[in-house]
């Protein structure tokens, strides 16, 4: 009886030595690293000729502009297709459309 006990004490312990010395063993694989989730800027706004309020999308982590809005007497949700904002900063002193900026003020 004894010995029976004795036995199986061992046994569990050998068990769990194996199972300690399996977890702190490190196993070399490969693991993707995830990216981070964007970081999101809403702006509400009023766009003139519109009835209804447009909340401004702004991605700061990917640099683009969307914007959205409720269409109420339509009842579905309007989308702008986003803008590339690196691209259009990155473009210099010249404005959409070939013109150059008005040094002198407004016209």
């Amino acid at each position: 009886m004894k010995s029976t006990v004795i036995w199986s004490l061992v046994g569990l312990n050998l068990l769990l030595a194996a199972i300690v010395v399996a977890r702190s063993v490190p196993i070399n694989s490969a693991q993707a690293q995830a990216r981070r989730p964007s970081e999101y800027l809403m702006i509400p706004g009023r766009v003139n000729g519109l009835p209804y309020t447009v909340v401004y999308v702004v991605d700061t982590t990917n640099g683009s502009l969307g914007a959205m809005a409720y269409d109420d007497s339509r009842k579905r949700m309007e989308t702008m297709a986003s803008i590339d904002l690196n691209r259009i900063y990155s473009g210099g002193s010249s404005l959409p459309g070939g013109g150059t900026p008005n040094k002198g003020g407004y016209k």
